[in-house]
């Protein structure tokens, strides 16, 4: 018989402090309610940092508390179950659910891999491609990277003689960290790359007046996107040059899972089909008239009535009904602190100093700050909850202008999850593969992170304004 588990005292202190502080402080700015409102969505966030229960308890507790104490009506707690932002974000998880079921994710990897893994270069490149492919439907860089990929590139390593310890610069190292580097990267090319995009869209519709449809996203994120992925691969192979350079054999293996695979099967072929149709629906929306949502949900339709997945293997993914509680709870409670106009008082008394400056300048500190405030967080929708509508008033407040304001802190907001080890969910799956000492993660993730600044910036802003965006 296991032992109970123990209570988490000291996450538990820190969280109910930070909360019964907040609750109770007389803070002359806000009103009654404004405090409470922020106390509680505080010791939520901070509870999603501090992890003293998983991520959806947290965030049920504080939308229980916000009716227990008569901050917000039952109706106002409830609606964000109603948003479409929510259904967009549970329909793509359903996608990645289909995606690993047939098999077609794994697929995919080893057919990149068994193609253009000559040297190790070239399979850094495929782990990267086969990354940026499955994105656009696998919403999550944890389920995508640390769920699909993290095991085919630990895999890989494992065939050609790379274990953790002194066989990992073999070559696992190096792909250890072009899967993880990757991975992020790949989450930031897409509205439903990651899981908080289609929250972040909403705070840019609702504060800035800006829609961030999908299409949008992709053609923003689409040359500063392809500048990563053409680059980060290769500076990695200089930060952390692997000892093995011609990897035939890896091409081999990859060839052989494949035929053990078999012929894509109707299910697997039925799945293409349906990406490639849900992704020309998001693309072409601007035509007829359909919100991404219901483009989303009529092919999880059409997946069921296939019978690609069954309705019980839908109903049996933990991670989808997971994400709809605490999203749609956390959704609420963001929107509610902009509506309260809990977020202005905040924005205008902590970037006050900013008044005056040149709003490009203004733009690049909001920009830096944003991106290295990620070391205190533990997940990146946290992070999206807790600073980017803050930050997006400031620069708004700054003078930048809303078409240009949201871009930046939106690439960013998946990009930061790069400078640590336990930044987003992936990335302690890939660290804790062994292969790479902590000090060499930072430092290179410190690195890589400088790169994104000046791709996303330097090449981003003139991008965004050749094609309109601001």
């Amino acid at each position: 018989m296991s032992p109970a588990p123990s209570f988490p005292l000291r996450r538990w202190t820190i969280v109910l402090g930070a909360g019964l502080l907040l609750y109770f402080l007389p803070l002359p700015a806000f009103s009654l309610a404004q405090r409470h409102l922020l106390a509680i969505f505080a010791a939520t966030i901070i509870a999603l940092i501090a992890r003293p229960v998983p991520m959806g308890v947290s965030v049920l507790l504080g939308a229980t508390l916000l009716l227990l104490t008569g901050t917000l009506p039952p109706e106002k707690v409830l609606a964000g179950f109603g948003h479409p932002t929510v259904w967009l974000m549970f329909s793509a998880f359903l996608f990645a659910r289909a995606i690993t079921t047939t098999g077609l994710g794994v697929r995919i990897a080893y057919l990149f891999i068994g193609r253009f893994g000559h040297t190790s270069l070239t399979l850094g490149y495929s782990v990267a491609i086969s990354d940026l492919v499955l994105a656009p439907v696998v919403p999550s860089d944890t389920a995508r990277g640390g769920g699909i990929m993290a095991p085919i590139v630990r895999n890989l390593a494992q065939a050609l003689g790379s274990e953790p310890g002194p066989t990992a610069n073999r070559i696992g190292a190096y792909l250890t960290l072009v899967g993880f580097h990757c991975t992020y990267a790949a989450s930031a090319m897409f509205l439903t790359g990651m899981a908080a995009n289609p929250l972040i869209a909403n705070f840019a519709k609702t504060i800035a007046g800006v829609e961030l449809t999908w299409g949008r996203w992709a053609l923003a994120a689409s040359v500063p996107g392809l500048c990563t992925f053409a680059l980060v691969p290769w500076l990695l192979h200089q930060l952390s040059p692997p000892d093995l350079r011609d990897t035939e054999h890896a091409r081999a293996h990859a060839r052989a899972k494949l035929q053990h695979l078999g012929p894509m099967n109707r299910k697997e072929r039925l799945l293409v089909g349906l990406m490639l149709a849900v992704v020309a629906g998001w693309i072409t929306a601007p035509w007829h008239g359909l919100s991404n949502t219901a483009v989303a949900l009529a092919g999880v339709c059409v997946i069921l009535l296939l019978r690609v997945v069954s309705w019980d293997e839908l109903l049996g993914d933990k991670r989808a009904w997971d994400s709809l509680l605490w999203f749609a709870l956390l959704l609420m409670m963001a929107e509610q602190l902009n509506e309260q106009g809990v977020i202005g008082i905040i924005s205008t008394a902590v970037f006050s100093h900013m008044h005056g400056w040149p709003w490009p300048l203004a733009l690049a500190a909001l920009a830096v700050a944003y991106l290295y405030g990620h070391y205190t967080f533990a997940s990146m929708t946290a992070h999206v909850s807790a600073l980017y509508p803050g930050f997006l008033a400031a620069a708004l407040a700054a003078g930048v202008p809303p078409p240009l304001a949201v871009w930046p802190l939106a690439f960013l907001s998946n990009l930061n999850a790069g400078i640590t080890h336990y930044g987003t969910g992936s990335a302690p799956v890939y660290f804790g593969a062994g292969y790479v000492a902590q000090g060499t993660w930072w430092s290179i993730g410190f690195i890589i992170s400088v790169v994104n600044l000046a791709i996303w910036l330097g090449v981003g802003l003139p991008w965004w304004h050749a094609i309109g965006l601001w």
